[in-house]
């Protein structure tokens, strides 16, 4: 009898240990349940970086994360900054607009982390941390419940194959309780596989649905990235006005036209404050525009004439530094004094083999100057014209002023260094040089500008 019971015994944990091999899925089901694991994992890191990428406070509202993000304190900062400065600063009144810029930035940023949160943030965490973990759990319970179902089946398929004919009644009774507790299992195991079955359907029916998170993604991030542009775009014209409007600007390196533009001159500033100073001290100091300044004085020139400072005082006694800050305007203008447009007829003009012709020819080009270039050429070549007449004692004739001067006054728009360009054009613009300031009260007759009155010879 006790052989008897351990062999049904054996049988019964033979046939548990099968049962925990069965496989109660379909091929289907199989290809979800492996997908399901790497979905999860993946949405998790998702997710992860996703959050990464907020800077205000997880879980916030868009009031609550707009006063923590960074742009938010950079705007705050900048306000404080541009109050500081006051309106009489120009960096003040930029700080102040661009302050106010940046908050709104700041604003249409916490209302996309807010949308990133709600459309694709918590959707993917309830994937990712919720929906599937619960699939899993289903499928590991079923697992459990299919090794009861077989470990029942087991034991009454042992009880039935090996009856005991000394209690035949207490046996059949055994075997109807353990078909019961069969049964139970089996309708047990059978609604938790089609509980299983039905979730892992739904999650493949879906995965459209998931795949759209990371569209809507893509959407939220261009639909912020229009709001903040045509947020910018909405105070720049503002920003650019109250620029321009300011005057104090750098001249050198400013377009001749602009500068006259923003300073409301008809002569520019650096040119009639060079000349000015030379017609009351350097009038007869030898060299001049030839002997270089010394470069800490001159860069100091330039800076005070940047910035439209009065104080010029100190300057009347070193005739060579006005004379270089002078030659480093026109130097450094964008655009030559005697223009790139006329470049050409200014060089064919030159070529003419008469000299009256020749004369003609480059007043012809003279004149189509543009008013605000001519303006100011025919102010240069007066007080040049005059400084020739000091040549005696200056020893700058008017071919000496051609030569060191030409070059700042014209040349070629071609790609290349100054001593390129120089070297290109040197003969014919000191020819033209010349030959204006030799004949410049010819050139220009008028005379009527109050600023003329110093230079009429």
């Amino acid at each position: 009898m006790k052989k008897q019971f351990n062999r049904m015994k054996q049988l019964a944990n033979q046939t548990v240990g099968r049962a925990e091999k069965t496989e109660v899925l379909s091929d289907d089901l199989l290809m979800i349940e492996r997908r399901l694991e790497n979905v999860r994992l993946v949405s998790h890191n998702a997710h992860k970086r996703m959050v990464m990428c907020l800077q205000g406070n997880v879980g916030s509202d868009v009031e609550k994360r707009h006063k923590k993000l960074p742009l938010t304190a950079l705007s705050q900062s900048m306000l404080d900054g541009g109050s500081q400065l006051g309106d009489e600063s120009l960096i003040g009144k930029m700080m102040e607009v661009c302050g106010e810029a940046e908050s709104k930035l700041a604003f249409e940023q916490s209302q996309h982390e807010v949308q990133l949160e709600r459309d694709v943030l918590e959707p993917l965490s309830q994937l990712a941390e919720v929906d599937i973990p619960n699939i899993l759990k289903q499928r590991k319970h079923l697992a459990k419940l299919v090794l009861d179902f077989d470990s029942a089946k087991a034991r009454c398929q042992a009880t039935k194959a090996y009856p005991s004919a000394a209690n035949a009644q207490a046996m059949a009774a055994k075997v109807d309780t353990l078909k019961e507790e069969m049964d139970e299992a089996q309708n047990k195991m059978e609604i938790c596989k089609d509980q299983l079955a039905a979730d892992m359907y739904s999650f493949s029916s879906k995965e459209g649905e998931y795949a759209r998170y990371y569209v809507l993604l893509l959407e939220a991030q261009a639909e912020y990235h229009r709001r903040a542009l045509a947020s910018i775009e909405s105070v720049l014209p503002s920003i650019q006005s109250q620029q321009d409007k300011w005057t104090e600007k750098p001249a050198f390196g400013t377009a001749l036209e602009e500068h006259l533009k923003r300073t409301n001159r008809e002569i520019a500033l650096p040119i009639e404050a060079c000349i000015m100073m030379l017609l009351e001290t350097g009038m007869q100091e030898e060299g001049l525009f030839r002997i270089a300044a010394g470069a800490s004085k001159l860069k100091k020139l330039k800076a005070a004439l940047d910035c439209s400072t009065s104080q010029l005082e100190e300057f009347y006694s070193d005739p060579h530094a006005v004379a270089g800050a002078l030659k480093s305007y026109l130097r450094e203008l964008p655009e030559p004094l005697m223009t790139y447009q006329l470049y050409e007829e200014w060089i064919q003009a030159s070529n003419v083999s008469d000299p009256d012709k020749r004369l003609q020819a480059l007043w012809v080009v003279c004149d189509m100057l543009p008013k605000a270039n001519k303006s100011n050429f025919r102010y240069l070549v007066k007080f040049l014209a005059k400084l020739a007449l000091e040549s005696d004692v200056n020893k700058m004739t008017a071919s000496n002023i051609s030569i060191v001067l030409g070059p700042n006054l014209l040349w070629a728009k071609t790609e290349g260094s100054l001593a390129e360009m120089a070297a290109t054009t040197s003969v014919h613009v000191v020819s033209i040089i010349e030959l204006i300031i030799n004949h410049a009260s010819w050139f220009f007759p008028e005379g009527s500008i109050l600023k003329e009155i110093a230079l009429e010879i």
